[in-house]
């Protein structure tokens, strides 16, 4: 008795599909030119001199100078950046750091051992970020200066890790409920205790959502400019209060603004693209069942 063996077609994609896959891919690259276009203007800019820079229309055959990043840097007898941007990067670094080791455990309770009304307490997690920061301004500055904190580093770590830890444990719990749970009862059942399923089981896991979270938890505290203005003065001045002071009253000086800009863009820029494997697989966790 002979059996037939049924195979199916293979699929063949219609002029049709491939005519909306062409579209839809050359509506990225378009998008991609225009949000880059800005960037490498900015770039551009910043390797001219002021008097070109200010040219209207811009000439793109101005001649190329370094005079705006010397400016930058305090070769022309200017500030230093370097103070600034060491407190931005202890900032942001260090409340990125407080941000996951709080964040963990609390996205590990609403995930995998979830607790009662779970999604109540998301809810007010994500609420938090619903006051305008104005709103709490007035009140961080009155206790900053009860309290001798004003132009202190530290409080600028401890409003970071406060605004950004709502964000952290939202995006995590949505990341952490894709692990396992027979892995984490097996590790019970070998006698591991919380401290050590967190950090060899459940983070090992987990590491693309962790990586994207304390990416933008670092992106958001390296760009943040309104309680830096106004809660800092020289000692804990980040680098977006020192950019700010590129525009005087004797006007804006395009070039140094460009040249400071980009050097100040770079720390995210290079984090971006350092962990733009794990961004992409820790923004995607989850997405395809």
């Amino acid at each position: 008795m002979s059996t037939a063996v049924t195979r199916d077609k293979p699929r063949t994609r219609t002029p049709l599909k491939i005519r909306g896959s062409a579209g839809l891919g050359l509506a990225a690259w378009l998008a991609g030119i225009l949000f880059f276009l800005p960037i490498a203007w900015m770039a551009l800019t910043s390797f001219h001199s002021e008097e070109d820079a200010a040219t209207n229309p811009p000439s793109l055959a101005a001649s190329l100078t370094l005079d705006g990043y010397r400016d930058f840097f305090g070769a022309g007898g200017g500030a230093s950046p370097w103070p600034s941007l060491i407190n931005s990067t202890v900032a942001s670094v260090a409340s990125t750091l407080l941000v996951l080791l709080l964040a963990l455990p609390a996205a590990y309770a609403l995930s995998i051992r979830p607790v009662k009304k779970w999604t109540d307490v998301l809810f007010f997690f994500l609420s938090t970020k619903m006051l305008p920061v104005v709103a709490g301004l007035l009140p961080i500055y009155l206790f900053a200066k009860n309290t001798d904190m004003l132009d202190n580093i530290w409080l600028l770590v401890i409003l970071y890790t406060s605004m950004n830890l709502p964000i952290a444990v939202w995006m995590m719990q949505s990341f952490l409920a894709e692990v396992p749970v027979a892995i984490i009862e097996a590790a019970q059942i070998d006698g591991a205790r919380l401290p050590t399923i967190l950090t060899r089981v459940v983070a090992p896991i987990a590491l693309p959502g962790i990586a994207a979270t304390s990416l933008i938890c670092f992106i958001f505290s390296w760009n943040e400019l309104l309680f830096a203005r106004v809660l800092t003065g020289v000692v804990a001045q980040t680098a977006p209060v020192f950019l700010t002071g590129f525009i005087t009253s004797q006007g804006l000086f395009l070039a140094k603004v460009c040249a400071a800009s980009l050097v100040i863009s770079l720390p995210v820029l290079a984090a971006g693209f350092a962990a733009q494997d794990k961004l992409v697989q820790g923004l995607s966790l989850g997405a395809v069942k």
